[in-house]
């Protein structure tokens, strides 16, 4: 449905990908940046690198929604258009006054922008000591560790690059692929450590990885990070994915420092003790147990990691068994999301792909550079069925895709999904919901801190079905899905038991809850519905 939105951006590209840092952006956030229910769009961009010797910048964009089913660039007016050479993006209540800001990750650091409240951004990156961030960082996103209600931002850094020392393509064993001259790096390259700010509360940030235990001595590649409470200990803990070498997982110890465990938790490696690319991150409480597991994209040859949370820290890798590994081993994937495709009550997954490397189009080695999405249905049995061919020609159709985000744009009751392409314009693609199945969607705002609720727990409970959410900044590859927490409720039309826990521990319980209905909740305060949305009806 890209087309008839008015979304007319364009992801910068060298044709030839000969530099490693030309082929990794294309982030894009979900964000309802100005208050009024509606989800706004930004898409970050990068140029290549001639282009970036030459001093020229590559504008990325944002995109106001019109309520209609199109949007506005309103990328000058917000002041947005140029933060840097720019990878990822999330988003996070930096100075708790209830407006999103924007973390953009770049080649070179990060950029805060504050949200003025006005329709307008602030860069703030050095009012907040953001400023001394100059690695190549990547997947960034915003929790609060410590509890202290403000949110916290954990950078994870990618490959140790100079713009005028570049590693010549094809130059070495490792800038080859199957033979083939290709760009060079991760490997044969060095890696930066990660970085952890916390938030002193009064604007600004203190850098604490090494004292809190998250400093990345190995410099490994990160790509991506996420907080969740894995253990649900009821504090937050950190899992870094790390590109072609073993992730990290953080256990939080409560004293702001944090125990690596990822090895113990069964993460660190795929279940044959193998090192993967470690790209793209997806959450989701797919078999209705209360906990968190993960999902994790890799190279080609490899496979979509599903790693099953057991519970008391401990993680089984069950892609075999759940049937995503052989659909997802001959794609480079990227951005991925646990999502209920058609409002069943349960959690789908979507993965987007795309390789790294034109010059395999040249050869015949069984791959090519524009690759098509996968799809995979829930059986509710701890399987997924892959249902890619008849999801329509919008998931086959090949493209070179990286950031993928989701969200309900219309505000009709079943989600959408952006993908951000490396090469070309993005893509929306439309979730064929069920019109006989119901849904709710709630919005929280915590209070009097941690204004965007971030990492708050909803639980739905419909019959003898009982689903999970929480409320999470980043994720996917380099991208932020909707702040709403959305529950698909099959064909029960309304709610037995809605639950709420806070970030700070508060809980709240909400019974005999209507579905097909947006729901605001401030901490402490009531369920607030907006007008119903009339069965099978659109906003546009």
């Amino acid at each position: 449905m890209t087309a008839s939105t008015g979304i007319h951006f364009e992801h910068l590209s060298s044709p030839e990908q000969k530099y490693i840092v030309e082929s990794m952006s294309g982030g894009v956030a979900l964000i309802d940046y100005d208050g009024d229910g509606w989800l706004d769009i930004y898409f970050t961009n990068a140029p290549s690198v001639s282009m970036a010797l030459a001093g020229k910048k590559a504008r990325s964009a944002l995109y106001h929604n019109n309520r209609d089913g199109t949007f506005t660039d309103v990328t000058e007016k917000a002041g947005v258009g140029y933060p840097c050479w720019a990878m990822g993006v999330a988003v996070g209540d930096y100075n708790n006054d209830g407006k999103p800001d924007l973390i953009v990750s770049c080649f070179g650091g990060v950029v805060l922008y504050r949200n003025n409240g006005d329709g307008t951004f602030t860069d703030v990156t050095k009012a907040a000591g953001l400023d001394k961030d100059t690695g190549w960082a990547t997947g960034v996103t915003f929790g609060d560790y410590d509890g202290d209600g403000h949110s916290d931002l954990f950078v994870p850094h990618y490959v140790d690059l100079d713009m005028n020392d570049l590693p010549q393509f094809g130059s070495s064993k490792t800038c080859q692929y199957h033979g083939v001259a290709v760009q060079c790096g991760p490997r044969g390259l060095k890696g930066s450590p990660d970085t952890l700010y916390h938030n002193n509360g009064d604007g600004t940030f203190a850098e604490v990885a090494k004292q809190a235990g998250v400093d990345d001595a190995n410099h490994f590649f990160g790509l991506g990070a996420v907080w969740s409470d894995f253990d649900n200990d009821g504090k937050l803990d950190l899992f870094v994915g790390n590109d072609g070498e073993p992730n990290y997982l953080y256990h939080n110890e409560g004293n702001g420092h944090f125990k690596e465990m990822a090895y113990d938790a069964g993460v660190a490696v795929s279940e044959d003790g193998t090192e993967q690319a470690n790209m793209g991150l997806a959450l989701g409480d797919y078999l209705n147990t209360g906990r968190l597991s993960l999902v994790v994209t890799h190279f080609s040859d490899e496979y979509a990691t599903l790693y099953r949370n057991d519970g008391a820290m401990t993680f089984s890798d069950v892609s075999r068994s759940a049937g995503i590994s052989r659909a997802s081993s001959p794609y480079v994937g990227w951005g991925d999301a646990f999502l209920d495709l058609d409002n069943a009550g349960r959690e789908d997954l979507i993965l987007v792909n795309g390789h790294v490397y034109p010059q395999v189009d040249s050869v015949k080695m069984g791959t090519r550079y524009k690759e098509p999405k996968l799809v995979f249905l829930n059986q509710r049995n701890g399987k997924f069925l892959d249902v890619s061919k008849e999801s329509g020609e919008a998931v086959q159709v090949p493209q070179v895709s990286r950031g993928l985000a989701v969200g309900d744009l219309f505000n009709r009751g079943k989600l959408d999904i952006v993908v951000e392409n490396l090469t070309g314009g993005p893509m929306i693609l439309e979730a064929g919901s069920d019109p006989a199945n119901h849904w709710v969607s709630f919005a929280l705002e915590g209070s009097p801190q941690n204004r965007l609720a971030l990492n708050a727990r909803v639980w739905v409970t419909t019959g003898k079905l009982r689903q999970m959410d929480e409320v999470r900044s980043g994720g996917s590859y380099l991208s932020q899905s909707d702040l709403r927490l959305h529950f698909g409720l099959g064909r029960s039309a309304r709610i037995d038991k809605v639950e709420v826990l806070w970030p700070n521990g508060g809980r709240q319980v909400f019974e005999n809850v209507a579905g097909d209905r947006f729901y605001h909740l401030t901490q402490g305060g009531a369920l607030t519905a907006a007008k119903a949305v009339p069965r099978g009806a659109a906003a546009r």
